[in-house]
């Protein structure tokens, strides 16, 4: 499955640690709550849980280095702020958004089947 923006392993990083955060996720193809109900594309009905399938693999198999994997762990299973996520590290906040950025970037990349290159989305912009 292709496809997997910065934004959307964001949003599905959670769920690696926290199985009940799948509950909380909301599926980005499915209707408003007060939309009224109509038919279903049901290519995309199910991709939620394809995608939640996808994170967990990537997680276990993406080239993280253990810096980038303790940043993520921190940011998006622990929920702390960059300081605090930072003095665990014992790096800077500014050292941890780097780890960060780069950990979504190589995730992302690995999730599309792509070797990661500094700058990732900027290549998919510029093709």
């Amino acid at each position: 499955m292709s496809g997997y923006d910065r934004k959307l392993v964001e949003h599905l990083l959670p769920a690696v640690w926290d199985v009940e955060a799948a509950y909380g996720i909301r599926n980005p193809t499915a209707p408003d709550a007060d939309m009224p109900k109509g038919t279903v594309d049901k290519r995309a009905a199910g991709t939620l849980f394809a995608h939640l399938a996808d994170i967990r693999r990537a997680w276990a198999a993406a080239p993280l280095s253990l810096g980038e994997r303790q940043a993520l762990v921190l940011r998006y299973g622990a929920d702390l702020p960059d300081d605090e996520a930072g003095a665990i590290q014992g790096v800077t906040d500014r050292a941890v958004r780097y780890r960060l950025e780069r950990g979504v970037g190589k995730l992302a990349a690995h999730l599309n089947g792509r070797e990661y290159v500094e700058g990732y989305e900027d290549l998919d912009k510029a093709a």
